[in-house]
Parts: C-alpha cells; sequence; structure tokens
C-alpha cells in the first residue's frame, strides 16, 4: 500500500497537481487498494492514473475480483473496525464508479478527484 500511495504522490507531483489533489489521490488509492486485497482473491491489483491538466484525476484501481454494485454505501456503525471505505471513496471522489467485471479483466473501481 505504501508503494501505491508514494507513486501516486510522485506522479500527481510531476503533473503540478494540488497537494490538496495528491492527499485525496493517496488516500482514495489506498482504500481502493485495501478493498481490493479484503474483498477479492487477486493475486495482482493494478492502478492506472490519468491527469487532465490540473482540473481532474481519473484514479482506477483494477484487480481479479467478480465487482460490486454502485450503489450509495452504507454507513458503518459508531464502533465498526471495517466499512468505511466506499463512505471515504464517496466523500472525497467527485465521481467514482464500477466498471463491470468480465473474465479477463475482473473489476475496475475508478474516482474521479478534483481541486
Amino acid at each position: 500500500m505504501a508503494a501505491a500511495r508514494s507513486r501516486v504522490a510522485l506522479r500527481a507531483g510531476h503533473w503540478g497537481l494540488p497537494e490538496t489533489v495528491c492527499d485525496t489521490a493517496q488516500l482514495v488509492v489506498s482504500e481502493l487498494f485495501t478493498n481490493a486485497i479484503l474483498h477479492t482473491d487477486s493475486d495482482v491489483v493494478h492502478c492506472r492514473l490519468e491527469a487532465t491538466g490540473l482540473l481532474r484525476l481519473r484514479i482506477e484501481v483494477a484487480d481479479e475480483g467478480p465487482g460490486l454494485d454502485k450503489r450509495a454505501p452504507d454507513a458503518a456503525s459508531a464502533d465498526a473496525e471495517h466499512g468505511r471505505g466506499l463512505l471515504l471513496l464517496d466523500a472525497l471522489a467527485a465521481r467514482w464508479g464500477v466498471i463491470a467485471p468480465d473474465r479477463a479483466t475482473g473489476c475496475t473501481v475508478w474516482a474521479e478527484i478534483r481541486p
């Protein structure tokens, strides 16, 4: 996870994105990687970044899992130790969604971060 966050920070810095976008992107990548690791049997998790000027950073995290429904995340109870990842994603991303899985590629969850 640390390597993924570090690479996001380096790439965002290279593109000259604002620090707030970089910080948010690192948190989003961490949450998406955590979900991929905890909820799938994936051997490999991929991350793709795409910047459109300084206006938008798109993050895609792909795993070998069966996918999930794109719906409003359920609120976790106050004492729950898990269950806040999609709530955080919903709060941090301007938009997010799921690319339906197929046999060749698995599931991809994407998020757009804007300043």
